[in-house]
């Protein structure tokens, strides 16, 4: 029986094994939801992978107290090459429940999708993983190691400051970051470059309290106003983010996120704009990207004719490769000083950032993967850049620098991971677990 056969019949487990996972609240964050969950999830995750071959399984704490599944599974030949698989067990919180179509924590069928928190993002990728080794068997002939992070979408850092720490553990020569995901439904792709970020808070002080707009406003300085401007100069009349410093005419040189499916997979009519002056892959992958998350001010409900004496921003820096987080947080700190009006109090703090990751394209993992991708979809791959951030894997370049990273996943655009109705389609998991049993299967040999 051949190895797509093999895992054909191997995908109702897998559902099955994804209820199960889905079912578990695993969002790391004490304030908010229970640690217990998490430990109960990372169990899950380190029997099930014992249970192929990993025997030495085990939950790690990391700095932040969160729990890896940590584990290696040798191969026939200690001198054969060793591929580190990576995915996370933790999830984003629900955000809405009235939002979703489905139960968030209960795998559900529709339209043929699986929905569920999780489903894509990272969990459809432990399955994956899980059916390729069931349809290898025995037949691995690489060395492998395992790690589940379980505090990734929190962003503290957890892993990050573990794998410094404990580098032999996970050294290998093909690192496997199955974390992002394909350009479409049946389209294969491979994550080439991350963008870093800047997280920042900016408050604006103008007034010891409020003052009534009756008797003051006109003369005195108004702090929501003045962050409305500089919050107004941070992007221009095409919508280019402008922050002085920072690069802003770049090309993508990977394959094209063509306009029409991006307005499909945004939701975006073809009545609205779409910002900036480049090709949506320059605007998502090349440029940098200012976002204003959050805003702090009185809210319109029970708001007074007050001016506002203070006011506060969220924002979010996204950064292409090439540019240094340090950087571009002096960049935007120094613009959001500068386009200050009236002479009102600016601090900016900056909660965390982030480096940009490139990978190289054109070592033997690559073309391997490459090849196993072309087989198993019957279409060649193509090069995508991701607007999200993965800290691990600068991390893991620092640590292991001779190693190849490859950026892979069952997501792709429909997913909406981190949104409301996240879902996965099965087809992908089905076909990247094929891709990972292929590559496994022909990386020594490359």
């Amino acid at each position: 029986m051949d190895l797509r056969t093999r895992i054909s019949e191997l995908m109702p487990q897998a559902r099955a094994e994804l209820a199960e996972l889905v079912s578990i609240p695993s969002v790391f964050d004490p304030r908010q939801f229970p640690v217990e969950e998490c430990t109960r999830a990372a169990d899950w995750v380190r029997a099930a992978f014992a249970a192929v071959g990993f025997e030495d399984a085990r939950l790690e704490e990391t700095p932040d107290g969160s729990m890896a599944v940590v584990g290696s599974r040798p191969g026939p030949d200690p001198a054969a090459p060793t591929v580190l698989l990576y995915s996370h067990y933790d999830v984003q919180p629900p955000l809405d429940d009235a939002a979703w179509r489905t139960p968030p924590f209960e795998l559900t069928e529709v339209d043929g999708r699986w929905y569920g928190r999780g489903a894509a993002d990272c969990k459809g990728n432990i399955v994956s993983h899980l059916a390729a080794l069931r349809a290898l068997g025995d037949d691995v002939p690489v060395n492998l190691k395992l790690v589940v992070e379980g505090s990734e979408e929190l962003g503290d850092g957890g892993l990050e400051r573990y794998v410094p720490e404990h580098a032999d553990l996970l050294r290998a020569d093909a690192i496997l970051v199955c974390d992002t995901g394909n350009a479409a439904v049946g389209q294969p792709a491979i994550t080439a470059s991350l963008r870093g970020l800047v997280e920042m808070v900016v408050r604006v002080d103008a007034l010891p309290s409020e003052l009534h707009s009756g008797v003051f406003g006109g003369a005195a300085p108004d702090a929501l106003a003045a962050l409305i401007a500089m919050l107004a100069s941070l992007r221009d009349a095409a919508g280019d983010t402008t922050v002085a410093g920072l690069p802003h005419d770049e090309v993508w040189d990977g394959a094209p996120y063509d306009e029409a499916a991006f307005r499909s997979d945004a939701g975006i009519g073809d009545e609205e704009s779409l910002l900036g002056s480049g090709s949506v892959s320059d605007m998502l992958w090349a440029r940098p990207a200012l976002t204003v998350v959050g805003i702090d001010c009185p809210p319109v409900v029970g708001s007074s004719a007050s001016i506002t004496p203070t006011a506060s921003a969220r924002l979010n820096l996204r950064i292409p490769p090439g540019t240094d987080p340090d950087q571009a947080e002096r960049a935007l700190t120094d613009h959001l000083r500068a386009a200050a009006p009236w002479g009102v109090s600016v601090e900016c703090t900056t909660e965390f950032t982030g480096a940009p990751f490139r990978a190289r394209t054109d070592g033997p993992a690559y073309r391997t993967m490459r090849a196993a991708m072309s087989q198993a979809y019957g279409r060649d791959p193509v090069l995508l850049g991701q607007g999200g951030s993965i800290p691990l894997c600068n991390v893991f370049e620092e640590t292991y620098p001779d190693a190849e990273q490859v950026l892979m996943g069952v997501e792709e655009p429909q997913t909406l991971i981190h949104a409301p109705n996240e879902s996965v389609d099965p087809t992908e998991i089905e076909r990247m677990a094929l891709v990972l049993a292929l590559f496994l299967q022909d990386y020594a040999g490359s």
